[in-house]
C-alpha cells in the first residue's frame, strides 16, 4: 500500500491511497471537509466525508503527471515504470505549479 498527502496550498486536503490490490482511494481530511466545504480539488471530486474509490488513478491526479519528453526524463531519473502512475505522481508532484501538492507518506517497515 502506498499513500500520499494531498495539500491544497498549505492545508491537508486529504489522503490518496493505492491499495495492494491496485485500487485507488481518495479521502478528504475530516478537518478540511468542515473548514473548506466548497474548496474542492476538482469539479469531479467535490468535498465530502465519504471516500472516492476507483480501480484507476483519478483523472485529476493523472493530469498532474508529466507527459511526453518530460515523462521520459522523470521515469528515467527516478527509475520508475511509466505505467506506475502512483509512483510518478508521488515523485513528480510534490511541488506542482498551482495550488496542489502530492507528498508521499513514508511506508513503515513490517519488522
Amino acid at each position: 500500500m502506498r499513500q500520499a498527502k494531498v495539500l491544497y496550498r498549505e492545508y491537508l486536503a486529504g489522503i490518496l491511497t493505492e491499495t495492494d490490490e491496485g485500487q485507488f482511494i481518495f479521502q478528504y481530511d475530516e478537518e478540511y471537509v468542515t473548514e473548506f466545504p466548497n474548496r474542492f480539488l476538482t469539479f469531479s471530486m467535490p468535498v465530502r466525508p465519504q471516500p472516492y474509490i476507483d480501480k484507476n488513478l483519478f483523472s485529476f491526479f493523472e493530469g498532474l503527471i508529466p507527459e511526453g519528453w518530460l515523462l521520459n526524463i522523470a521515469s528515467q531519473n527516478w527509475k520508475l515504470n511509466p505505467r506506475d502512475r502512483m509512483g510518478l505522481l508521488m515523485a513528480c508532484c510534490q511541488n506542482c505549479i498551482g495550488a496542489i501538492s502530492v507528498v508521499p507518506i513514508p511506508q513503515e517497515d513490517d519488522n
